[in-house]
């Protein structure tokens, strides 16, 4: 079984010097990048600085994610050429993630020479290994457009509870999968237009003659486990599902690269934009020189590291590494996959003015505050992490700047102002101990970095803060500064704690490498790195102490979150990997493997505006219902049955997921409030006849609806 460890890589010694390669997931040009996106980029970048710092070899490459409809129908709205589009994205997102500090030694883009060939290659490959099948489909196009439509850009009413207005491959209501053919009066999403059946030859890759060897990959154990216990177990599911063919070509029109030798018929997206790690790659070498293939081929000793959002999990750890094996090319080392973004406990919303983008959240506040707060809840497991706003300013007030900065703040200015700058030749014994104390932890916190377990990383660092600021506490040295002879004393109990600090330094650096170079040019000493743990400075000139850092405001978050539900008025496509949170489709009903080609609303808990009007409110008809009874529902974990008065001559029968909170004997007799419009749904354990409605995060803090005393069963909600 695949574990959660890691390559155990803590020394640093020049003979174990590694060759590491690290790829970001592709944003793409479709939109503005968001804080959600950051989780990822953040986590990455922190990874990278730290193995640079320990002396590896180690590259970070990235792209824009450049081919498919969406991008071609963007462009064509904006009256521009899908070229000029995503040149001018680019330079938009390369922008953002600068002021994020996050250091690409390369960021390319998937419409490139070096993509192209790779791409056209690698499927040469596929076809030539056999791996490669054509055959004809029935697909729906639109007759307006002239083009074939992908499942996100045909909607209808769904096949099985009837709701209108549903995407062509799966219901938002019940939750139901389909093919868009069963849809009820479909129509194309671009044009409106009654699609028409039509068949075209498509490209498939065969994805079940792989199994054997996948299986055998994700099954290594130990140091070598490719994934995270979480998703390899996810993994499992699938196969269980069973694999079958990938279909990865799409019809003229569409942005991206020519099949070879079959003219009209184009890569899908999906296909060439991972490909795009290995393109980005490609041009570093060839801009420095160095050996691409000891990198990429069969047997290389160099390592791999892909990371990842979890809904994309599907493709990276099935399609890709498949067909790198049969490509001829090395596989990944390790898929780091990590969960989703939430803000204030909720999905990221506009209304509430919680779907931040990074340009927004840079006009308000420091970047590195974000870094640092990501990285305390970061870990190397595959779980969400919420942006809780209150917790936010907290912990940078708290952790950043009164017990980190403050630790400089209370010694600078003694060094400046009484020894002209320069630090003693030693330490009290007391400083000395400190010292020595923070010192000893530096393998320990590296190798909480090297697992990605960051949180648990800044609670270490933390911790020798409160003892640095305990020795400061207790040396109280703007006491010492009052006494008459205590001069030599002051000297030394400053130095150590300019000492404490720069390890401190040492360690936060992957983290918040802007303030790291701003202590730096304090200290007036070289780029810290990881070697520099075990060396004191004493006797040395510093440069006068410049606030380093400023506490968040109310007001900044205020003035941020006012900015971001501003965004209303003019909402940006924001941009998504394909197939991201499409991966309820990942047991399809189909013959063939399709991911959605989808570049608007999936990636990372974006969300459309979800502000309504009334009259959509208005469909919804709310009642005051009262539970007769209440009863255990044999093999389901979660759900009650429930028997509602609803004032209608009969009593309705619902299925509700409160078990964890509520016993049926705390139920009876009760009034809630239900959805009484709402489609019937099957479930395996009987017909479900509405919705009760209830608060709360879930489990045990889960709270049901109750009017006040005097409502009546049936009467009306408004």
């Amino acid at each position: 079984m695949p574990s959660n460890s890691a390559p155990n890589t803590t020394s640093d010694s020049t003979s174990d010097k590694r060759k590491i390669l690290v790829t970001s997931a592709l944003p793409y040009a479709n939109g503005s990048i968001h804080i959600g996106h950051l989780v990822e980029y953040i986590q990455t970048d922190i990874w990278v600085r730290f193995q640079k710092m320990r002396g590896h070899s180690c590259h970070y490459v990235c792209a824009d994610d450049t081919h498919g409809t969406p991008i071609m129908l963007r462009a064509e709205q904006e009256g521009i050429t899908p070229e000029a589009l995503i040149e001018r994205v680019h330079g938009e997102h390369f922008q953002d993630f600068s002021d994020f500090a996050i250091e690409f030694d390369n960021y390319h883009s998937t419409h490139s020479e070096e993509n192209r060939e790779l791409s056209q290659d690698l499927y040469r490959r596929l076809d030539k290994a056999g791996l490669i099948a054509k055959r004809t489909i029935e697909q729906l196009y639109d007759p307006e457009k002239e083009m074939f439509l992908s499942d996100r850009f045909i909607k209808g009413g769904c096949p099985k509870c009837k709701a209108e207005e549903q995407y062509g491959d799966s219901c938002e209501v019940c939750g139901a999968t389909y093919a868009p053919t069963d849809l009820i009066k479909p129509y194309s999403a671009l044009s409106g237009a009654t699609p028409v059946t039509k068949e075209s030859e498509h490209h498939f890759f065969k994805l079940g003659e792989c199994e054997a060897f996948l299986k055998e990959w994700l099954n290594r154990e130990g140091n070598a486990a490719p994934l995270q216990l979480e998703a390899a177990n996810k993994m499992a599911e699938w196969f269980d599902a069973g694999l079958r063919d990938w279909d990865i070509s799409r019809d003229a029109p569409y942005f991206g690269f020519e099949i070879p030798d079959a003219p009209g018929k184009f890569l899908y997206v999906w296909l060439d934009a991972p490909i795009g790690y290995i393109a980005s790659f490609k041009n570093l070498c060839d801009r420095e020189g160095l050996d691409f293939d000891s990198y990429w081929q069969p047997g290389s000793d160099a390592e791999l590291y892909h990371f990842i959002g979890k809904d994309i999990l599907y493709f990276h750890a099935l399609f890709w590494p498949a067909t790198l094996q049969y490509a001829g090319y090395r596989t990944p080392t390790r898929i780091c996959v990590h969960g989703f973004l939430t803000v204030d406990g909720q999905k990221m919303s506009k209304s509430r003015g919680t779907f931040i983008m990074a340009r927004t959240y840079l006009e308000h506040l420091n970047p590195e505050y974000l870094r640092y707060y990501f990285a305390a809840k970061l870990s190397d497991r595959v779980e969400d992490i919420d942006l809780n706003l209150e917790d936010f300013t907290a912990r940078v007030n708290s952790n950043l700047v009164g017990k980190y900065i403050n630790i400089a703040s209370r010694s600078a200015g003694f060094i400046s102002k009484r020894f002209d700058g320069q630090l003693a030749a030693t330490f009290d014994d007391d400083g000395a101990t400190l010292v020595s104390a923070i010192q000893a932890q530096a393998a320990q916190i590296a190798t909480l970095y090297e697992a990605r377990q960051f949180s648990e990383a800044m609670r270490e660092i933390m911790a020798l803060a409160d003892q640095a600021n305990e020795y400061v506490s207790d040396k109280a040295p703007w006491v010492m500064a009052k006494q008459e002879g205590a001069e030599a004393q002051l000297h030394c109990v400053c130095t150590a704690i300019i000492n404490a600090f720069r390890v401190l330094t040492i360690y936060l650096k992957p983290v918040l490498p802007k303030l790291a170079a701003e202590v730096e040019t304090f200290l007036n000493v070289a780029p810290l790195q990881w070697s520099d743990v075990d060396g004191l400075l004493t006797d040395h000139a510093i440069n006068p102490y410049k606030h380093l850092m400023k506490r968040i405001e109310q007001k900044q978050i205020d003035a941020m979150l006012e900015a971001s539900a501003a965004t209303l008025v003019q909402p940006k496509p924001s941009p998504a990997r394909h197939g991201e949170a499409q991966q309820k489709k990942s047991k399809p009903e189909k013959s063939e493997t399709t991911i959605p080609e989808n570049g608007a609303g999936s990636s990372m808990n974006d969300e459309t505006d979800n502000t309504i009007q009334f009259d959509d409110f208005a469909k919804v008809d709310l009642r005051i219902a009262r539970i007769v009874k209440a009863d255990h529902v044999d093999g389901a974990d979660k759900l009650l049955q429930l028997t509602l008065d609803i004032g209608e001559a009969k009593t309705r029968n619902v299925f509700a997921g409160i078990k964890s909170a509520y016993s049926p004997e705390q139920l009876e007799g009760k009034l809630t409030v239900m959805v009484a419009n709402l489609a019937p749904r099957k479930m395996r354990f009987g017909i479900s006849e509405g919705m009760v409605l209830a608060a709360g995060p879930g489990g045990k803090a889960l709270w049901l609806l109750e009017p006040h005393e005097g409502a009546q069963p049936g009467m009306k909600v408004k």
